[in-house]
């Protein structure tokens, strides 16, 4: 689209889906419903302890029937899901990539190693390579945060909470650990450049709290990110992550989805003026 100043409105075609963990204490089946309602390209499904996240059948009767699409699937890795599909982390990456292709899925977000993880950790980085090589599903390796408490910081992964040290094909960029993280997500972005594939769009103050709070309400630079992924003609996905458990019911967790949506469509937007090659807000 161009405006009389002869500058194009380019808007990539990244798809927004809505991650359904960001329905949650509500079912993963009501985050399909509000989903759909809502206008999101389609769903993150989180995998945990909600039985019907982890049920393949179950979900891909909930995409058919709310015409919404499993975007993305995200591994049962945090300290919660340590035994859903199994305690064998290996075999639940396995499983998640077979659920992804089942749902035609085109991301598994998996978080780095746990210390505690030593034969895992040891072979993660070759083991994601050469999983990418077997499938076309990716898998999206995500920025973490260092713990703190009393003065001290505890990097509870391995080999480190900030992944862009390691080879990854994919990368997952979350704004709201960049916040706990105190990391500047731009430059987080730059590092991890071609190999960013997958984005949570949420926002945080720099607490020592993952708030995963609505996009624009915290101090990261959320706009900023998504006008650059769309200068940039970003092909990946973004996805909202937020939190909106202390929501007082449906219609406020539905407001705050809305916005995060509304917030994302209009920022992940960029003019761009092509005879100058230059980049303008």
């Amino acid at each position: 689209m161009t405006n009389p100043d002869g500058l194009v409105v380019q808007v990539p075609t990244a798809k927004v889906g809505l991650s359904t963990a960001s329905v949650y204490p509500e079912s993963t089946a009501n985050a399909f419903e509000i989903a759909a309602r809502l206008g999101y390209d389609g769903v993150e499904v989180m995998v945990w302890t909600d039985p019907v996240s982890q049920d393949i059948t179950a979900l891909r009767r909930l995409s058919d029937y709310h015409q919404v699409p499993i975007l993305a699937l995200h591994a049962p890795c945090l300290v919660i899901t340590q035994r859903v599909w199994g305690t064998d982390p290996w075999a639940k990456l396995v499983r998640a990539k077979e659920a992804a292709e089942e749902c035609g899925a085109e991301t598994v977000v998996v978080h780095p190693p746990f210390r505690w993880q030593r034969e895992y950790a040891r072979q993660f980085l070759g083991g994601i390579q050469q999983m990418g090589d077997e499938t076309a599903v990716r898998f999206a390796v995500e920025n973490m945060f260092p713990l703190r408490a009393r003065g001290r910081e505890v990097t509870p992964y391995s080999p480190d909470w900030d992944p862009t040290a390691e080879d990854f094909p994919d990368f997952t960029l979350d704004l709201s650990h960049t916040a706990v993280s105190r990391s500047d997500a731009l430059a987080m972005a730059a590092t991890m450049g071609e190999r960013l594939t997958h984005v949570h769009i949420a926002d945080g103050t720099g607490t020592a709290r993952d708030e995963h709070l609505v996009p624009g309400r915290g101090d990261q630079p959320c706009a900023e990110l998504l006008e650059g992924l769309a200068v940039q003609g970003f092909e990946g996905l973004v996805v909202v992550e937020v939190n909106t458990r202390k929501s007082e019911d449906r219609a406020e967790r539905e407001a705050d989805l809305a916005e995060a949506l509304a917030f994302t469509r209009l920022n992940l937007a960029a003019a761009v003026d092509f005879d100058s090659s230059s980049y303008l807000r």
